[in-house]
């Protein structure tokens, strides 16, 4: 019986790894660059700051071109409109992966979604509010950063947590 469980278990464990390799299986590198074969969680745990570093730079090119008053004048943000859609749909994978690996942690699921609503915010707070200063805006558009970086601390810390010992089936046959 024990070597039936200890077979079952390896199985499961096996496919467990494979679910979540696959599900990165077409993300791109380019979104994160070196955890395309790690866990879905390590993924886009690199995602989010890699996505919003190449959009804000994006918008800097556009603002170095037409100025801040005029970045978004136009056709002027096109380019980094494109960017934002683009980045919401490939972080997709990597999100759900992550979700789907950490399902069992409520803490850490809600820490992914907090992460994943931060992320969503800051990019769509790239764009110059009208009057703003370019000493402000560039503040602004870095701040983001600290954030990101204490929710991936927390998430991570949840990861590498131990959960607490749950009562074995010998333990629970004594009572």
């Amino acid at each position: 019986m024990r070597r039936y469980l200890f077979a079952l278990a390896i199985v499961a464990a096996a496919l467990a790894v494979s679910s979540s390799a696959l599900a990165l299986d077409k993300v791109d590198p380019y979104i994160c660059p070196t955890h395309t074969k790690d866990s879905g969680i390590d993924c886009f745990l690199e995602a989010v700051p890699q996505t919003y570093t190449m959009c804000r730079q994006i918008k800097s090119i556009e603002v170095i071109e037409f100025g801040l008053a005029g970045a978004q004048e136009g056709v002027n943000g096109a380019k980094t409109e494109s960017c934002i859609d683009k980045h919401k749909i490939l972080i997709v994978r990597p999100y759900q992966a992550a979700l789907r690996e950490a399902a069992r942690k409520k803490a850490m699921v809600q820490g992914l979604r907090k992460l994943y609503d931060e992320w969503l915010e800051a990019l769509a707070k790239l764009l110059p509010s009208p009057g703003e200063t370019d000493e402000a805006y560039k503040a602004r558009v870095v701040r983001p950063y600290a954030q990101f970086n204490e929710q991936i601390q927390s998430i991570r810390a949840l990861a590498v947590a131990e959960p607490a010992p749950a009562k074995t089936a010998k333990a629970r046959k004594r009572k």
